[in-house]
C-alpha cells in the first residue's frame, strides 16, 4: 500500500510537469482517443458540420501513431497493416474514421456499407448490396424485409438496406445533379472512379457495379448525394482504418451565410436544406434570410452535446 502511494505521488508530480503533460496527452491521442471536427455535409444529418467529437482509437486495433496535425508516422509499419496491434475489422453499418486511400493525411468519416466479398450496384438514389455471406433467401429474409429484396442477374440483392434503421441516411444533393449522374459524368470523361457500368437485364439499363476486395471496406456518406466516398476512390483497406466516432463534446453552427449559401471553392459547407428550414416560405438568397441566418450563427446545438454516436444515429436527427 505504501509503495502504491509513492507511485501515485510520483505520477502526480510527473503529470503536473510540462514534460509529463505533453507525454500523457500524446499517449492519449496516439492510443486512446482523438478529437475531430466534421467539416462537410457528407454525413448530414447523422453528423453535422460543426460537430466536435472524440474518436476511439482502439476499436479496430491500435493504429500506427502519427504526429497530430503533421500526420507523420512516428513508428514504422511493423505489421504492414497500419496497426501496431491488429484488431477486429469494421462491420457493416458501423460509422468509421479512416485515412482516405488517395490522400492518407486526411481523415474521413463515413458509414461502412459493405465488406470484403460483398457486391454493390448503384442507381439514382438506390444502393443495392449482395451480401456474400447471406447466400440463401431464408437468411436474407430473416434480416431484411421482403420489399427490399430483389433478384438481379441471378443473385439476391438488398435495396437500401440501412435506410430504415438510421434516419439520417438520405439523398439530398447541394448541387443541380445527383451522385449517380456525377459518377456517370466522371466515367464518360475517363476520370478514375471505383465503379463500372454493368447491364441489369431485369431493370433494362446500366447500373454502376463493384465488388469489394478482401480486407477492404466500402465507405459511403449518409448524405449519399453529397458525399465524396468509396464510389469515387474505392474501398478502404484495413491499414487505413483509424477508429470509431464515440462522443460529441461540442456542436457549433459556425458557418457564415455566404458559406452556407455558396460553399467554399469546392462547394464544401453549402447547405440550402438548412437555409430552407431557417427561412421557410422565403427566398433563401434574400437579405431577409441572410439576417435570420446571422442571428443564429455561433449558436450551440445543446441537444447534441454529450451524445454518443452509437445511440444518436438511431434517432431522428437533432439540429
Amino acid at each position: 500500500m505504501e509503495s502504491f502511494k509513492k507511485f501515485l505521488s510520483a505520477f502526480s508530480r510527473f503529470a503536473s510537469s510540462w514534460t509529463g503533460t505533453i507525454i500523457i496527452v500524446l499517449f492519449l491521442i496516439f492510443f486512446v482517443a482523438q478529437s475531430f471536427v466534421i467539416p462537410s455535409g457528407s454525413m448530414k444529418r447523422t453528423q453535422l458540420i460543426g460537430d466536435f467529437l472524440f474518436a476511439k482509437k482502439f476499436s479496430y486495433g491500435i493504429p500506427t501513431p502519427h504526429l497530430p496535425w503533421l500526420e507523420v508516422p512516428i513508428l514504422p509499419d511493423f505489421n504492414d497493416n497500419g496497426h501496431l496491434i491488429e484488431g477486429p475489422r469494421p462491420q457493416r453499418e458501423e460509422i468509421v474514421i479512416f485515412r482516405n486511400p488517395k490522400t492518407p493525411k486526411i481523415h474521413f468519416v463515413k458509414r461502412c456499407v459493405a465488406i470484403g466479398g460483398d457486391e454493390i450496384l448503384f442507381d439514382n438514389k438506390k444502393l443495392y448490396i449482395h451480401f456474400h455471406n447471406l447466400t440463401d433467401e431464408t437468411s436474407i429474409k430473416n434480416k431484411y424485409p421482403d420489399a427490399n429484396i430483389v433478384k438481379l442477374n441471378n443473385k439476391l440483392w438488398v435495396l437500401n438496406p440501412y435506410m430504415s434503421t438510421y434516419p439520417g441516411i438520405q439523398y439530398k444533393p447541394e448541387y443541380n445533379s445527383n451522385s449517380f449522374e456525377l459518377l456517370n459524368a466522371h466515367y464518360q470523361a475517363n476520370n478514375p472512379i471505383d465503379m463500372k457500368p454493368q447491364y441489369i437485364e431485369e431493370l433494362g439499363k446500366n447500373l454502376f457495379y463493384t465488388k469489394v476486395a478482401p480486407d477492404h471496406y466500402y465507405m459511403v456518406g449518409d448524405n449519399r448525394d453529397n458525399s465524396n466516398d468509396s464510389r469515387f476512390w474505392g474501398a478502404v483497406p484495413y491499414k487505413n482504418i483509424v477508429g470509431k466516432p464515440w462522443l460529441i463534446y461540442m456542436s457549433l453552427e459556425f458557418r457564415s451565410y455566404q458559406k452556407v449559401m455558396h460553399g467554399d471553392q469546392h462547394g464544401s459547407g453549402k447547405d440550402h436544406d438548412k437555409l430552407s428550414r431557417i427561412c421557410p416560405q422565403m427566398d433563401i438568397g434574400s437579405s431577409e434570410c441572410e439576417a435570420l441566418w446571422d442571428k443564429q450563427r455561433y449558436t450551440i446545438r445543446w441537444g447534441r452535446i454529450g451524445r454518443r454516436i452509437d445511440t444518436l444515429q438511431y434517432e431522428q436527427p437533432i439540429e
